[in-house]
């Protein structure tokens, strides 16, 4: 289940809040001294997302973790969804992906490559991350740092401005996709104490008792080939290093203007 996004009443302060560290909010001037920060803040609902899964990140909790009432945090966040958007980008950020002007991997697919480690690092580190709709995504530094990040490499190889958008989004979501799936799988592994290897040892019974051959004859036509030897991890690391490989040897055959025309349609 997805977490609650931030409504359209909060916006100017959610974007306040995300981009704080240019001035865009400033701590609560009203009452006594402030003895919070918002860094503080999300860090401890960080810490307690990590430990015990996003649901458990409630306003309530994470006042709890720093000794301080509940309502004394609505002073900094004004809730459960805007404090979300500001714990997903702050792990955004966490991937540190060279900004323009900064050093990175020579190659464009080693440049695609670091996106695709520091980002399964994050989702790796931080699995409640799949539980967030990234839909509508918080649009603060984290989130800002990958899309230029993605962008600078797909408009150096000389892409006009609409491929390469298409060509970013598709390299992002495609990677963001994968590590979020991963993630799924940590969290799985977490919530019920069995490995994904388990559950399917689990069900073993189902090819002996219910699977029928001529109902899936290329299921098992690639079976007995040897096609599904992998653990159920391993299957899903080939298929995700298949699937983005083919990717970017598209985008370089477009590049290269070597595609082969389609036949028409009659």
């Amino acid at each position: 289940m997805t977490a609650e996004r931030s409504g359209a009443e909060n916006v100017d302060r959610t974007l306040g809040l995300l981009w704080r560290a240019r001035g865009g909010a400033a701590e609560p001037t009203r009452g006594r001294r402030p003895t919070l920060t918002v860094e503080r803040i999300v860090a401890a609902a960080i810490a307690v997302a990590d430990a015990d899964g996003l649901a458990a990140a409630s306003m309530h909790r994470v006042a709890k973790e720093l000794g301080a009432g509940t309502m004394t945090l609505y002073t900094y966040v004004p809730g459960k969804a805007e404090l979300v958007d500001l714990m997903v980008d702050d792990v955004l950020v966490e991937r540190r992906l060279p900004g323009p002007g900064e050093p990175r991997p020579a190659g464009w697919r080693e440049q695609v490559a670091l996106y695709a480690s520091r980002t399964g690092e994050a989702y790796r580190n931080h699995p409640w991350l799949c539980e967030v709709s990234r839909v509508r995504p918080p649009l603060g530094p984290g989130q800002l740092a990958g899309q230029e990040y993605l962008l600078s490499i797909v408009d150096a190889l000389g892409l006009p401005p609409r491929q390469a958008v298409a060509a970013a989004n598709g390299i992002g979501t495609y990677i963001d996709a994968n590590a979020a799936l991963g993630a799924e799988h940590t969290h799985l592994e977490r919530s019920t104490g069995q490995s994904t290897e388990a559950w399917w040892h689990q069900r073993s019974s189902f090819w002996e008792n219910y699977f029928e051959v001529d109902a899936h004859p290329s299921i098992n036509r690639i079976w007995l080939g040897g096609g599904f030897e992998q653990t159920a991890e391993a299957q899903g690391e080939a298929a995700y290093e298949f699937g983005l490989r083919r990717m970017l040897d598209g985008i370089e055959a477009l590049v290269r203007g070597d595609q082969r025309p389609r036949t028409p349609k009659p």
